[in-house]
């Protein structure tokens, strides 16, 4: 296919909406639909935690990345193949052995995904002068946001709108309703990666070493673990980077199973349109102004004068929670500003941590200690805490499980408390 010239506005949009979308699941999609087909909180954590290795080993295989091919075809590649996992996950769901295959297939997406991650990141950087990277930050992080939005909640909500018997009876059926939503998924990604095949400009043509040196890649990794344990005040890093975000590790994946179960088992209920609508738009708006004030505060003030501002906003909003299963509303204007504040002071604290993590990577090898930073930051605050939530909160019930989450914002405070910021503050 021919590639054409086109302006940065032409691709960056459609190429972070391609990044959000097969995340989003992932991560997120396949709880509310292993719930539905009876799988367990414990189960569903368990299961689906797992799928996020690898976004936490990224870093192995980014030399593969920045090595081989151009940034341009792994984008492409990977788009393809996502569109056509995900077209699969759909004709698992009937067979016998869908739970099996569905994982398998997840991690696959997963996968590759991961690889999407670090191709699209650095065509960014690579496709853009520095003047643009600045530019165009916003509409990247925007357009990631809305496909959240379009992930999380139009297709949550389109699975509960087949449910309800919006489109005819025949669709009314989990199965069917699901195995529509991931045929649409698989359908928009291959559009994706036949409009990017097209759109996306020759960066990389002709100047690329299309050749792998395992010894060399090897040596490079090694210098940059060498770069990694040499930062002062490690320790102190470390435990902030991977304990700070462990009460929201705890709750990202039990949030959507509370909301969703039924009021016998002590969750609020909520229809997948209702869910849909409340956590993907709502939750997302929270999350997305939270992130453009912090840093806007941060840059104001700078991160040192900031710092237990916005950690107080990222563990006292979790007392919604407790409200929550305590009261059991069934007013939805009452879950969707809870979840909204939550989320709000929660991209608040998010832009701070993320911000450490810039300038704790800082000096040499500043993107390659970055991105150990960042699988740090999954695997202690995302993936590990995820995958024992579910047998938690089976446990304990969700009231309790909330109560607990309060407690141990102590370990949040605590490793604030320690970590010591090297920048120079805004006076």
């Amino acid at each position: 296919m021919k590639v054409i010239e086109t302006k940065p506005y032409s691709w960056i949009p459609t190429l972070y909406v391609g990044e959000a979308l097969p995340f989003t699941a992932v991560m997120l999609i396949s709880v509310i639909m292993y719930k539905e087909f009876g799988l367990t909180d414990g189960e569903i954590t368990l299961y689906t935690g797992w799928l996020g290795m690898p976004w936490v080993i990224k870093p192995l295989w980014s030399p593969l990345v920045d090595n081989m091919k151009t940034k341009r075809w792994w984008i492409v590649t990977m788009q393809f193949l996502m569109g056509a996992a995900l077209a699969m996950v759909a004709f698992t769901l009937p067979t016998a052995f869908w739970l099996q295959a569905s994982l398998a297939l997840f991690m696959i997406i997963a996968f590759a995904s991961a690889t999407h991650d670090i191709s699209a990141d650095g065509f960014y950087i690579l496709g853009l002068a520095e003047k643009d990277q600045e530019l165009y930050v916003g509409v990247r992080n925007t357009f990631y946001r809305i496909g959240m939005v379009i992930g999380q909640g139009g297709l949550v909500m389109f699975a509960g709108a087949l449910q309800n018997g919006f489109f005819g009876e025949r669709f009314t059926t989990s199965g069917v309703s699901w195995m529509i939503v991931f045929v649409s998924l698989g359908i928009i990604m291959g559009l994706l990666s036949l409009y990017h095949a097209k759109m996306l400009p020759c960066v990389e043509c002709g100047v690329v070493n299309d050749t792998f040196k395992l010894g060399v890649q090897m040596k490079e990794f090694i210098n940059t673990l060498r770069v990694f344990v040499t930062k002062p005040h490690l320790l102190t890093a470390l435990a902030f980077i991977l304990l700070f975000r462990l009460p929201e590790g705890l709750l990202t994946k039990i949030v959507p199973l509370f909301l969703t179960r039924s009021r016998a088992e002590g969750g609020l209920e909520l229809s997948n349109v209702d869910f849909g609508f409340i956590s993907g738009t709502l939750g997302v708006i929270g999350l997305l102004a939270g992130g453009i004030v912090g840093g806007w505060a941060v840059s104001r003030w700078g991160l040192k004068k900031c710092l237990w501002i916005l950690v107080l906003f990222f563990t006292l909003p979790d007392l919604v929670y407790v409200y929550l299963s305590t009261f059991v509303p069934d007013n939805l204007i009452v879950v969707g500003t809870c979840l909204c504040f939550e989320q709000f002071g929660y991209g608040l604290g998010f832009a701070a941590y993320t911000l450490y993590l810039v300038t704790f990577s800082r000096g040499e090898r500043s993107t390659a200690v970055f991105s150990i930073c960042t699988a740090g930051q999954y695997l202690g605050g995302v993936m590990l805490p995820g995958m024992v939530s579910g047998l938690i909160s089976e446990s304990i019930g969700y009231r309790q499980f909330f109560l607990l989450i309060i407690v141990l914002c102590s370990v949040t405070f605590a490793v604030t408390a320690l970590v010591r910021i090297e920048t120079q503050d805004k006076s």
